[in-house]
Parts: C-alpha cells; structure tokens; sequence
C-alpha cells in the first residue's frame, strides 16, 4: 500500500485512502492506514518509541477519499470538537441504482441504529436510533445510474449507505444494501 499524503503539518496529516484498505486495524486481513501513517511518522521524524495518531473519523473499508489524522492529543480534541458541532464538513461522490426525477438537494432524516449481530446499520424509530440526517444532489444520470453528491450532517456507522437504500436508491454494487 502507497501512502499520498495531501497536507501535512505540527498537528495533522490528511492522506488518501484507497478503496479495499482499513481505516484502522479490525479483523479482516486488509492493510490498515493508521499503521501505515505511523510507520511514515516514526521513519521521517526518527522519533522513539510509539507514534501518538489521533482518527477523528473514519471511512469504510469500500470507500476511498480523504481522511483527516491528529498528530497530537490536542489537535485530536479540537478535530472531534469541530466534528461534533458540525463545523467539519464531510462530503462524498456515490454512484446509485435508481433513477432520480429530483434536480434539488434532497434531505433524509432518520434514525439509524446499528446492529452488531450482522454489522449492518438499521432505520428504526426515536426511541431507539439516533438521528441521522444527510443531504444529497443528483449530477448526473446514466441510464438506470445516478452520481450524486452527498454532504453528511451527522456521521453515523453505514449511514450513507442505509439512508439511500432505505430511500429507494442504493449504492451501486454494495452486497450489504442493496
């Protein structure tokens, strides 16, 4: 696995992440990014003993894009404080089974919970799910395929992925949801 670091600098580094990779260490028997980005950290700086490296979120083992790494405890803290009031803004390109009439953002409110059991996020009520909130354009359509551009509200597990096959839209070629 190549590492294409993006930004780097004291408090972070953003790098891509290449579809089939893990974010961090699971137990499936992929290459996981958080490794690699240590090893890089501990051989450019020479630095002793471990590496601190903060994830701040995460991207699913099927998703490639950018993802954003604290190099220090504070800079940890401040990212997941950006996260948490919603000032850190997390888009996506997804390509969907469906046609789409709509040419203005759409939003889906729900509320997701996540079964453990079979690994898969589930709509369900208040009561019971968090809520989950995520905007989508259609860019383009190519027969039965629509691109959209998604923009997360809220950052819940699979929750792109639930929301669009609970609308009616699932992402293309995904064996969990569609």
């Amino acid at each position: 696995m190549t590492l294409n670091v993006l930004y780097e600098d004291n408090h972070l580094i953003v790098v891509e992440k290449q579809p089939g990779v893990l974010t961090q260490a699971g137990s499936l028997d992929l290459p996981v990014l958080l490794t690699k980005i240590k090893a890089y950290i501990k051989e450019k700086y020479k630095k002793p003993g471990a590496v601190f490296l903060g994830m701040v979120h995460r991207l699913d083992t099927n998703v490639g894009g950018v993802i954003c790494f604290a190099k220090t405890s504070k800079a940890a803290s401040r990212l997941s404080k950006e996260i948490r009031e919603q000032r850190f803004e997390k888009k996506y390109l997804a390509i969907v089974e469906g046609e789409l009439k709509s040419e203005e953002e759409i939003t889906l409110r729900d509320f997701l919970r996540k079964d453990k059991k079979h690994k898969k996020a589930l709509i369900t009520n208040p009561k019971l799910g968090k809520e989950s909130i995520l905007k989508f354009k259609k860019l383009a359509q190519i027969d039965n395929l629509s691109l959209l551009k998604v923009k997360l509200v809220t950052g819940r597990f699979h929750q792109i992925r639930a929301q669009l096959a609970n609308y009616g839209t699932p992402i293309y070629g995904d064996s969990k949801y569609g």
